[in-house]
């Protein structure tokens, strides 16, 4: 009842429902993709190396005076960079996507320090965005998330059968005549985006886990692709507000309580499985 109170007498908390409520949805698409086509180790490359692009757009806000500049307008150019230049290895370079995503995930991170430590004063914005702080969304985020949001859920739709061709029989699609490099390339910008609409949720540390969770566990209960991103959703959207409830009274860290509920959910469906198979 205190959460509830909360949501409609303080804007925060309301904002923060809605962050959570959006990101679930391309968390249910995107997060379906990823684990199907197992890609979760690229996802997780994209999400440190974002840390660059947050640096180095705080530091052109103090520094430089570029007031308007936030660092989640950096995450989306680092992440969309980051996934072109993995694709591209891949496809034109013949490079080992491992090697690609080891490079990008330390030189990410090597310049959002560097930055970091050149920008005066304590950097706490970014040190919320590195562990997750849903409670200091604004409106503005709020706006970008959606838009990004959208943009994932329209493409997603337009493109699904493509997208799943690539994610299940690379070679079959190529035979069926799909672009299989293009729709592969398309899908690490999804990913790169959605990484960076999670990194405002939970923070860079967890995303790997949200992507992965809820559709691990729908993946138990469903039997194709649509139903596992349906359902994905709707528990994201569970874990988000029943984790947001959780953490407000005892004042915990929202993000943290969130994926520990996601943990244990997926924990105890694993468990139950397998103790049905005995």
């Amino acid at each position: 009842m205190e959460f509830i109170d909360a949501v409609f007498n303080h804007t925060f908390m309301l904002y923060a429902l809605l962050t959570g409520v959006l990101a679930s949805i391309a968390c249910g698409v995107v997060g379906t993709y990823v684990v199907a086509r197992r890609i979760t180790y690229i996802a997780g490359g994209i999400a440190h190396s974002v840390l660059g692009g947050m640096g180095l757009a705080y530091y052109l806000k103090v520094v430089q005076g570029l007031s308007w500049l936030q660092p989640l307008h950096g995450a989306v150019v680092a992440a969309l960079a980051s996934a072109v230049t993995i694709a591209l290895a891949s496809i034109y370079l013949k490079e080992r996507e491992d090697t690609v995503i080891g490079a990008i995930w330390a030189i990410g991170m090597a310049v959002g320090i560097i930055f970091i430590a050149k920008t005066p004063g304590y950097s706490e914005n970014l040190m919320s965005y590195l562990f997750g702080n849903i409670l200091m969304v604004t409106r503005g985020d709020l706006w970008l998330i959606a838009a990004l949001d959208a943009f994932v859920v329209i493409v997603g739709y337009l493109f699904h059968k493509q997208i799943a061709a690539v994610c299940f029989d690379e070679e079959f699609a190529r035979v069926r005549g799909v672009r299989v490099q293009l729709f592969y390339l398309l899908l690490l910008c999804l990913t790169a985006l959605t990484v960076v609409i999670l990194t405002t949720v939970v923070g860079i540390v967890m995303v790997i886990a949200f992507l992965t969770l809820p559709v691990a566990v729908a993946g138990y209960f469903t039997r194709k692709l649509w139903q596992t991103m349906v359902l994905a959703t709707l528990l994201s959207i569970f874990f988000m507000t029943f984790g947001l409830a959780l953490s407000y009274s005892p004042d915990l860290p929202a993000g943290a309580t969130i994926i520990i509920l996601a943990g244990l959910t997926y924990l105890i469906v694993s468990v139950i499985k397998a103790l049905r198979k005995i």
